[in-house]
């Protein structure tokens, strides 16, 4: 309880000023999620089609680009995509963020979408990239892989840094 407590406020430390409070989740815990868990990374996908009409769609709407860079392989990522699923987290990410989940594998696919941001590989995953599509800068550099021990927070610490960086 200490250490999510700890990891919790140096993530928040590291975040920007909320502009929009993030949903109160009702789920304590993980144990709370629908089960299974979600398997949300597609191999299949295009990702850089997909990657590409999200931006389109987040520039439209004035919204944060948002990228999940994961795989069905990695239980941190799965329990985000839990946490993400959850109807209160998932209309304010719907209301602020365009989501695109990206299959990395197991760092041997769809690489090319973090080097764009200048990340030539995630140092773990899940690895969330806030993006403005308006400049196409990464907001959250040096951050990105701070979700990587999802496990060890609460569903609300999750929906707390996926707040912070909403403009």
């Amino acid at each position: 309880m200490i250490r999510s407590a700890l990891l919790l406020l140096a993530l928040l430390a590291a975040a920007p000023v909320v502009a929009a409070p993030a949903p109160r989740l009702a789920e304590m815990s993980f144990d709370d999620l629908a089960k299974p868990l979600p398997m949300p990374y597609d191999k299949n996908a295009d990702a850089d089609q997909e990657v590409a009409a999200a931006m389109a769609r987040a520039r439209a709407a004035d919204k944060l680009l948002l990228i999940d860079l994961g795989g069905n392989w990695c239980p941190d990522c799965r329990v985000l995509a839990g946490t993400m699923a959850l109807p209160r987290l998932q209309r304010f990410i719907a209301e602020h963020y365009e989501l695109v989940m990206v299959d990395v594998g197991r760092f041997d696919r769809n690489m090319q979408i973090p080097a764009r941001y200048g990340i030539a590989r995630p140092e773990g995953v899940p690895s969330l990239l806030v993006i403005d599509p308006d400049t196409g800068k990464l907001l959250n550099a040096g951050r990105t892989t701070a979700l990587a021990s999802a496990r060890s927070l609460t569903p609300q610490a999750l929906a707390d840094y996926v707040a912070s960086w909403v403009r």
